[in-house]
């Protein structure tokens, strides 16, 4: 029978994992054996059941699109016949439960996992669907329990592409997903603009210390065209070119700004299923492609 799952996560605030780390002694120089404890400590990563292939959709900036990238692009494969998951790693600011017009809590089956919500053939699960809309204050070592319970406590399965959402920065998130599973590609996102571009470049950096490959950048917020002249107007004309050529990853697509994707994505539907044939759809559609 399935039965709510409210209280997944209710152990987490009182967990032992909760400590001020500053209050633990630490050695200056670590000798050879706790080295080799502190390694033989991390996560294995092993697959999820069921799931072929692991997308994750980053950017060491925020308020480039990420989520926007993510919601589009794991619809559009759904479209494209693929059976597609979305999990919304960002444990402080979820946003999926938004854009994908889901809002109840997911059930649990037998074997005590987390059944996501299916909307537009995708399959949703996010930290928003499970605690109350008040602010999530956690220490880094629930974050990580929360982003393990997300990605191994579900059922997933079976999927042909598990696309995961981040949150900004180079942090909890992005260590767990990459210690945890083994993650077939990065999606990269920035709008052209430097300071962006500077950040997105270290959390490419990251990924690729990690092993982890790049799949591409999506150039978002990249242009826009006038509704009344059709003139295209670039916002920074070949400074994208510099940064992707420096980081050996193609440009996937360069997506338009255009009022209807903030409309759609607070509408909770998204923009290429609202309009098929907008240049939106179109760019979404080739890097889905790719």
């Amino acid at each position: 029978m399935l039965k709510s799952v409210s209280r997944i996560f209710a152990h987490l605030q009182s967990s032992k994992q909760c400590v001020n780390v500053a209050t633990r002694p630490l050695s200056s120089k670590p000798d050879q054996r706790q080295a080799e404890l502190m390694a033989r400590s991390l996560p294995k990563r092993m697959p999820l059941p069921g799931v072929q292939h692991i997308v994750v959709v980053s950017s060491g900036k925020g308020g480039v699109g990420k989520t926007t990238t993510a919601v589009n692009l794991a619809v559009t494969l759904a479209r494209h016949g693929k059976t597609v998951g979305l999990l919304d790693g960002d444990i402080f600011g979820p946003s999926v439960p938004r854009m994908m017009n889901v809002s109840e809590a997911p059930l649990v089956d037998e074997q005590n996992r987390m059944v996501p919500l299916l909307n537009y053939g995708v399959k949703c699960l996010s930290m928003g669907l499970l605690v109350d809309t008040g602010p999530v204050v956690w220490r880094g070592p629930l974050v990580m329990s929360a982003i393990q319970r997300l990605l191994k406590g579900a059922a997933w399965g079976p999927l042909d592409i598990l696309i995961v959402d981040t949150p900004p920065g180079t942090g909890d998130v992005h260590l767990s997903l990459s210690q945890n599973v083994p993650i077939d590609g990065v999606v990269l996102v920035s709008s052209p603009q430097a300071a962006a571009l500077d950040i997105t470049k270290k959390g490419a950096q990251m990924y690729r210390t990690l092993q982890v490959p790049l799949i591409g950048l999506v150039e978002n917020m990249s242009h826009v065209v006038c509704d009344k002249c059709s003139n295209r107007i670039e916002f920074a004309e070949n400074l994208i070119d510099q940064y992707v050529q420096e980081l050996s990853v193609e440009v996937l697509a360069r997506v338009p700004i255009e009022k209807d994707v903030m409309q759609c994505s607070d509408a909770g539907t998204p923009v290429c299923l609202k309009f098929p044939d907008s240049l939106l759809a179109q760019a979404y559609d080739t890097i889905a492609t790719k």
